[in-house]
């Protein structure tokens, strides 16, 4: 885990929506740089590609040179916040990145993507792993077992960076009256980050729980990922702050 920093939090007014038809009191997240009102029915707990590939020895993240030696720390800790969201009534969705066994979807030499991915990159480099990472159905491309989906979670696949592009994230989300989007997983800079993004876009409430998220470059990139988030697109909380405000009466 890095990134995470002892901070006083605002005080001032609230972010968000604080009243939603048919519910009680708004609950209040401690947040940078002040605090956002949730309510369980417009809130989802967004679970990012929290699978063997990013954060498990031997998959695609670890094979193409990048530490993950943070990323059990991180799993443990988007574990505390599931369970919480989950005893709460308030939705689990995850997010799963990866393509075809053929790799259609990732694109090909007319896509940036093919250039990008690190994951194609690799592949291309050693031959001998072609078709081992984030294929659909492979052991890489599969939720990390301490994280696996339970019932009454979603689980919607995406191909690129954001899970808001070419996916039902967003449609799944409207269709329940969620407004607030509270984020885990992996990579923190890219698509954690990516996501996010589009949802300020999308005319949700983001909020990335920072030691729930794990970067691909380092302290400073986290850091800087929290800045970006706090200063220009949502919202900065722990995942203490976040059960104890879903746990209030």
């Amino acid at each position: 885990m890095s990134g995470v920093k002892n901070v006083t939090l605002s005080s001032t007014t609230p972010a968000g929506i604080a009243e939603v038809a048919g519910e009680g009191a708004p609950l209040v997240l401690p947040a940078r740089p002040e605090p956002v009102y949730l309510h369980r029915s417009n809130t989802a707990l967004i679970v990012v590609d929290m699978q063997n590939a990013y954060a498990s020895v031997g998959g695609y993240v670890d094979s193409a040179g990048f530490d993950i030696s943070g990323a059990q720390g991180v799993i443990a800790k988007v574990g505390e916040a599931v369970r919480a969201a989950r005893a709460a009534g308030i939705c689990v969705v995850y997010l799963q990145n990866g393509w075809d066994s053929d790799y259609v979807e990732a694109g090909g030499p007319g896509s940036p993507n093919w250039y990008k991915s690190n994951a194609l990159k690799t592949m291309r480099k050693y031959p001998e792993l072609q078709g081992r990472f984030l294929a659909k159905g492979g052991w890489d491309y599969q939720i990390v077992d301490e994280l696996t989906p339970q019932p009454g979670d979603i689980v919607v696949p995406k191909p690129r960076y954001s899970g808001f592009f070419n996916s039902a994230l967003d449609s799944t989300l409207r269709a329940r009256g969620v407004r607030n989007l509270v984020f885990t997983g992996i990579a923190t800079n890219v698509c954690v980050e990516s996501t996010l993004r589009d949802a300020f876009h999308l005319e949700y409430f983001g909020v990335m729980l920072e030691d729930a998220t794990h970067e691909l470059g380092g302290e400073q990139i986290q850091a800087s990922t929290v800045y970006n988030v706090e200063s220009f697109f949502g919202w900065v909380s722990t995942v203490e702050h976040f059960i104890s405000s879903v746990t209030a009466n």
